[in-house]
């Protein structure tokens, strides 16, 4: 039996990384540009109704700001200056649609994808009957879903395969919210990822009482032994969610 409660609206989920599409169950090995032809093979074979997306990080960047004691008024004043910022510390060469979401004590977490990228796939979404309800990166669904497991400082690695056993992705941490989030588009071994940087960041983390007890692994079949406790996390990509 479902575990959704009867009546509860649903929507597909599509699964787009730079090596396979994963919707509706089914998984598709990509080799190349997601191009409309790939995607219509994926959107075609969903219930037609809402899409929920999540994407490889590398293509929805985030960035966590602090101390911003006040936002400009009003809505268009207020996407500009995220947009300026987020534009000002990532210098990505394509104009990004910039979405900023406040996390209290004068945090801001803003997720960006290029405006053609969007456009593109809105559209394709759209002509097909699949329209996207939402579109976020890997690693804040992850994130979301670990929400039990905050009680005590973690640190998520959300990865992704790059060839000969190395990965790109994104470290967060956490002590009562989110406290750290570094990404990297550069491939490095399991190894180097250790290293060169979640050891790194637990030392910076210790400065403020809030060094990981705990480092979640996505993306990767096997992870080494390190001095923080390192566990897992099982490949399960859901067909559909809840609305």
């Amino acid at each position: 039996m479902s575990a959704l409660t009867l009546g509860t609206r649903t929507a597909s989920v599509v699964w787009l990384e730079p090596h396979r599409i994963h919707a509706g169950g089914q998984s598709r090995s990509l080799s190349g540009p997601v191009t409309q032809d790939v995607l219509v093979m994926a959107l075609e074979g969903l219930p037609a109704g809402p899409t929920h997306w999540v994407v490889d990080d590398a293509w929805i960047p985030s960035l966590l700001i602090r101390d911003i004691v006040e936002v400009p008024p009003g809505a268009e004043a207020r996407e500009a200056f995220f947009k300026w910022r987020f534009n000002q510390s990532l210098a990505l060469e394509e104009p990004q649609a910039v979405q900023a979401l406040s996390l209290g004590e004068n945090a801001w977490l803003l997720a960006g994808i290029a405006e053609a990228t969007r456009e593109a796939w809105l559209q394709a979404s759209l002509t097909l009957g699949r329209p996207i309800r939402s579109l976020v990166p890997r690693w804040l669904w992850l994130y979301n879903r670990l929400a039990s497991s905050r009680e005590v400082p973690g640190m998520l690695l959300s990865l992704c395969p790059a060839g000969q056993d190395t990965y790109t992705g994104t470290l967060a941490s956490w002590g009562r919210n989110l406290a750290l989030l570094r990404q990297w588009t550069e491939p490095a071994t399991a190894e180097t990822w250790i290293q060169e940087r979640v050891l790194p960041s637990s030392a910076y983390l210790q400065r403020d009482s809030r060094p990981p007890q705990e480092v979640l692994v996505w993306g990767a079949p096997t992870w080494p032994d390190s001095s923080i406790p390192t566990r897992i996390l099982q490949p399960e990509i859901p067909a559909q969610e809840a609305l």
